[in-house]
């Protein structure tokens, strides 16, 4: 009865059978016509607009140390951070993306105190290096030195924790660090000096990176705020100090264990700035959901922050987000800073892009352009091909990074995804060269392959709107690549060129547009570009 009633009334079913309680429906194919229609009359396809009232979401990610430059792991940390900053606003939210710069404590003494023993005074110019480079190539050296010097006390009969505490080399930094804590103004000159060659070093990956952020906030800055607030918590019965004079909290009610905040001497841990950097956060923002992305070495950590934010008084503490990835590894194992063996992530993106263009000059795929068109298309391939192979991904898993893959034009790759898109604005160029627009298609009749392709792009909106809720730019990567498998589908079993029907030829045209739009705008949420030309 259900069956007869849409036939008869609902011009989209063409006819019905019901089997064993079941209703099966056939929609008539010319009603996806109309479902296309829709799709390309909205420009933002797929997206939802932040109101005034939206909520106002902010998104933490990199969160680099200014002793070393940013590696493979940063780039993961950058680009999900990212991708999720751009997800969550194409759900409807307001989004702030910010950063948190752990600017001080005893690793960013030890670059100093190397740079002043042994780089004889070099700066970013004189060397011809990135600032970050030069600092993080003193940070590898004081590594160097320490190593031997707890051998050498070692081999006087030391045990290996006596001799790093009997250290003279870390008892230097320990007493830089606390000249620093003093404010006084020689270190503190060399601190900011130093810093400001890290920054620049920083700016330009991140420029490179394609990232970026609406407010950065420093540990140098927010420590001192988070003393304040756990003494005002201790004020208030919230907290408690020990006969030694530390302060902690007591989480054993959370099922949890007591946790330091303040030390014996009054410094400060990491819980406590990044109290401090919260409440900057919460000052500076009317925050309605934190998120921060951290990796999942720190779950714990993030667990406790949650607790002790809602105690302290922020109201989106208990609901605070650790977007908790797995770690990047190399086929050649587990990356060490301090032994200078990680994967820089400057060497990286220049690698990828000389890879790109290499293999593009190999298959013949850039043949045509001007050398400065070929260098603008590599760049655009190799950094698609690292983002795409580090966010397809599901985050939560730990995964190992091969870059000879991740740059292949075939299969689930960013490469074969702007391949496609290219091959896409191809067929609409040379649709115009010949005179071809895309008219009225209402009467004609889309085919099993063009209903396939209409019904994936139905797909998006629901896609994106899963991604937001999930946490995942894996669902829009591998999104993309299901969506332009279709298109590829579509366009080897059905001519668009050679059609002489002009609503068949109208409703192909159609289709490659709107493809080509909505992959854009997929990959654009993953921050990849995509090139009109390969």
């Amino acid at each position: 009865a259900i069956g007869e009633w849409l036939v008869a009334n609902e011009p989209a079913v063409k006819g019905f059978n019901a089997v064993k309680g079941f209703l099966n429906i056939v929609v008539e194919p010319r009603a996806w016509n109309g479902v296309l229609a829709a799709i390309a009359a909205d420009p933002s396809y797929g997206f939802t607009e932040a109101g005034a009232d939206a909520p106002l979401v902010m998104v933490e990610y990199s969160s680099p140390n200014t002793n070393k430059p940013l590696h493979l792991g940063h780039v993961r940390n950058n680009l999900l951070g990212y991708s999720l900053a751009q997800i969550l606003a194409a759900c409807g939210n307001r989004v702030v993306k910010t950063n948190i710069v752990n600017d001080r404590g005893i690793h960013i003494c030890k670059s100093m105190l190397a740079w002043q023993k042994w780089a004889g005074g070099a700066t970013p110019e004189s060397r011809g290096v990135k600032g970050d480079h030069l600092i993080g190539d003193c940070y590898v050296d004081f590594d160097r030195h320490f190593k031997a010097e707890v051998k050498e006390l070692m081999d006087k009969g030391m045990t290996e924790d006596q001799a790093k505490e009997a250290s003279p080399l870390m008892a230097e930094a320990r007493e830089m660090l606390r000249r620093w804590e003093d404010g006084d103004p020689e270190v503190r000159a060399l601190w900011e000096r130093m810093n400001g060659w890290v920054y620049a070093g920083f700016d330009d990956t991140y420029r490179r990176m394609g990232v970026d952020f609406d407010k950065i906030y420093y540990e140098s800055q927010t420590y001192l705020e988070g003393k304040a607030k756990v003494l005002e918590g201790l004020d208030k019965g919230l907290l408690y100090r020990r006969d030694d004079g530390s302060v902690w909290a007591d989480l054993t009610a959370e099922g949890l264990d007591h946790k330091l905040l303040l030390r014996a001497d009054g410094t400060s841990v990491y819980m406590t700035q990044d109290i401090g950097t919260a409440k900057m956060r919460y000052d500076d923002y009317p925050i309605d959901r934190m998120i921060y992305v951290v990796g999942n070495e720190q779950n714990y950590h993030f667990q406790v922050l949650s607790l002790l934010l809602d105690r302290l008084g922020f109201s989106w503490g208990k609901d605070l987000v650790h977007f908790s990835y797995g770690m990047v590894e190399l086929p050649t194992g587990k990356m060490k800073s301090r032994e200078g063996t990680v994967v820089d992530a400057d060497d990286l993106m220049a690698s990828m892009v000389a890879d790109a263009r290499r293999v593009s000059d190999e298959m013949g795929k850039i043949q045509g352009l001007t050398d400065e068109e070929k260098d603008a298309v590599a760049e655009i391939v190799g950094l698609g091909a690292l983002k795409y192979f580090l966010l397809k991904v599901d985050p939560r898993k730990n995964m190992m990074f091969n870059p000879a893959e991740s740059i292949d034009f075939n299969g689930n790759t960013g490469p074969f995804i702007q391949y496609t898109y290219a091959r896409m604005r191809s067929v609409l160029r040379r649709a115009a060269e010949a005179g071809h627009t895309a008219g009225d298609y209402s009467a004609a009749v889309p085919c099993e392959r063009e209903i396939a392709l209409i019904q994936r792009l139905a797909d998006f909106p629901s896609t994106v709107a899963e991604a937001g809720r999930s946490f995942s730019p894996a669902l829009i990567a591998n999104y993309a690549y299901d969506l332009v498998k279709e298109y590829n589908q579509f366009y080897h079993d059905c001519p668009i060129l050679r059609e002489t029907d002009p609503a068949l030829l109208s409703l192909r045209l159609t289709l490659t547009e709107v493809t080509a739009r909505t992959v854009a705008a997929a990959m654009g949420l993953l921050g990849i570009s995509v090139p009109e030309r390969m």
